[in-house]
């Protein structure tokens, strides 16, 4: 059942920035769990309404994506925290051991996370930081891609 509290009208171009930069968006569980059953290095994105995604987190990993053609190679995938709440639950359930919070930016090596950045840890950084970040982390895994 596809539940949301957010009109998905409203939130597309948030979705949509960054599907038209490789991510693949994950809309139902069964989407969430064939995406987790494939694929064992990947970044994940928590993607939320809120002005951290906004002002930071979202143009924070697009701008990494940018920077880096490690990051352009990767498999990516997002959920919408408000918006695909059963896609978003069962994403969380891969990482239950964290604090429900969105954003996230999760980077996953082997299935499990290797970063995870929740909302009190991007809440008071710029999108460059989050960018320099994420591809601080990359460079060490270059297997990830």
């Amino acid at each position: 059942m596809h539940v949301n509290r957010y009109d998905p009208k409203l939130t597309k171009f948030m979705e949509e920035a960054l599907v038209k930069k490789g991510f693949n968006s994950l809309k139902s569980s069964q989407d969430v769990e064939k995406y987790f059953k494939e694929n064992k290095d990947f970044l994940l994105f928590v993607n939320s309404v809120c002005g951290c995604a906004a002002g930071s987190a979202r143009p924070g990993v697009l701008r990494a994506i940018e920077k880096n053609g490690d990051l352009k190679k990767m498999k990516m995938a997002t959920v919408f925290a408000g918006v695909d709440l059963e896609a978003t639950e069962k994403a969380r359930s891969y990482f239950s051991n964290h604090e429900k919070s969105s954003p996230n930016i999760i980077l996953f090596k082997n299935k499990k996370p290797v970063l995870f950045m929740e909302r009190k840890d991007i809440v008071h950084k710029d999108a460059g930081e989050i960018a320099e970040i994420l591809i601080d982390e990359i460079s060490k895994f270059k297997s990830l891609v």
